[in-house]
């Protein structure tokens, strides 16, 4: 490690105190012009003594990302290098964020924001942020509502930057590396179709459908009608003018709805992609029973889903995805899903793992946002744009590193036909 003194030293010290590594990989450049660390390792600069403060009240991920949200702290280098070097140390390595701090370690931290001339108040949190309120009940209808117009009704000019032409905000299917975004998302969109045995005439019902590309597809190019819901107005109102413009309004019908809240059942068919993420852990019965009481017999769901593959969590509102990403958002590992599936009597058909997907998924959408930066800066706020930057560079990694994985459940109501053989009829 070199070193030219100065707040760099100091802050490679803090740094290291929230990590819990003797030495950190990463090189340092602070507002003072020092700089400490290894040369040739991938630089941060920290541009304002308002980081080390943010590091001493909240010494962890959070702290972290306010200060890369509010600019005090930049990443000169490969985001996905800088985030592998942060995450290769310490406690982040053991246990995927840096959390246990000892009270020891807070007080080293406040003795080098003392010598940083960096003590005082807690800094104003980022407006990016949602502050939760600790009593408030989880997944009511209107809670659900809040959390997803946070999350999704940021722009659809932004997500239009990020997403590309297929404007499909979930895990695309890859045949290798070169495949291409846009290739990718429309093989997720068929693969969908085939795997729920659409037929001309059939109704499907996409819960979480997103600015309607599913709905699209499976109207256009299977023939079926469509009803698409989703709790963010923005995205409504978009997918309503596709349908339009692809003269398909007549067979595509998009409702800003709760998912318990949809009485004009039975369907055919049901698709939820990359949905009941939002449901939760509690909800997740309620979630169940309701899409099978909106399936006919024999009638087939896919539910397309993240998983938490690293044990068993419990939802905590002080990390950086809730607070900046998805509030009241859950991952849930796959055994529960399944289980939750199988308890309202629900045939499983087929699982399929794809997690290398979502990986190569998430590296695209990162690099046309980083692309378009100063396009996505103007659509949706600096401070919006680094947090989809940090959260969807940080997710790649953990679905590289086996943390989480992505998985496509096919399950059948009871009754009606047998589903095929074998898995060759949507292969």
């Amino acid at each position: 490690m070199t070193s030219t003194g100065g707040a760099a030293a100091r802050l490679a010290e803090a740094l290291g105190v929230v990590l819990g590594a003797d030495e950190i990989p990463l090189r340092l450049r602070a507002w003072d012009g020092s700089e400490a660390g290894p040369v040739g390792a991938p630089a941060i600069t920290i541009r304002s003594r308002r980081a080390v403060r943010r590091l001493a009240w909240a010494p962890g991920e959070l702290g972290l990302g306010r200060a890369y949200v509010a600019g005090e702290i930049d990443i000169e280098d490969d985001v996905f290098d800088t985030f592998a070097a942060l995450t290769s140390v310490g406690r982040w390595a053991a246990a995927g964020q840096p959390r246990g701090v000892s009270l020891r370690d807070r007080l080293r931290l406040l003795r080098t924001a003392v010598r940083l001339g960096a003590v005082g108040p807690p800094p104003p949190v980022p407006p990016e942020e949602v502050v939760p309120t600790r009593r408030r009940r989880r997944h009511t209808r209107a809670g659900d509502a809040a959390a997803v117009t946070h999350h999704y009704d940021v722009g659809n000019d932004f997500y239009a930057l990020v997403l590309g032409p297929s404007m499909v905000y979930s895990c695309a299917v890859w045949d290798d590396e070169d495949t291409g975004l846009d290739a990718a998302q429309k093989a997720k969109l068929d693969l969908v179709c085939r795997k729920l045995g659409l037929r001309p005439g059939m109704r499907l019902l996409d819960v979480g459908c997103g600015w309607g590309s599913l709905a699209l597809h499976a109207a256009e190019r299977y023939d079926v009608d469509v009803v698409g819901v989703t709790l963010s107005g923005e995205q409504a109102r978009l997918a309503r003018a596709r349908a339009a413009d692809a003269g398909l309004a007549e067979r595509v019908e998009i409702r800003v709805q709760d998912y318990r809240d949809v009485t004009d059942g039975p369907y055919d068919a049901i698709s939820s992609i990359g949905m009941s993420e939002h449901v939760g852990r509690t909800a997740l019965p309620t979630y169940v029973a309701r899409l099978h009481d909106l399936l006919r017999p024999g009638g087939r769901l896919l539910n397309h889903a993240i998983s938490w593959n690293a044990g068993a969590t419990s939802w905590d509102s002080d990390t950086f995805i809730a607070r900046y990403v998805f509030p009241d958002g859950e991952l849930l590992p796959l055994h529960e899903v399944v289980a939750a599936l199988e308890a309202q009597r629900f045939e499983v058909l087929d699982v399929e793992a794809l997690r290398r997907h979502y990986a190569l998924t998430l590296r695209s959408w990162v690099r046309r946002l980083e692309q378009h930066w100063d396009e996505a800066v103007t659509a949706a706020g600096d401070g919006r744009a680094r947090v989809w930057r940090l959260y969807m560079a940080a997710s790649a990694l953990a679905f590289e590193a086996g943390d989480m994985g992505v998985n496509q459940v096919l399950v059948q109501r009871p009754g009606g036909s047998d589903p095929p053989l074998r898995r060759t009829a949507w292969l």
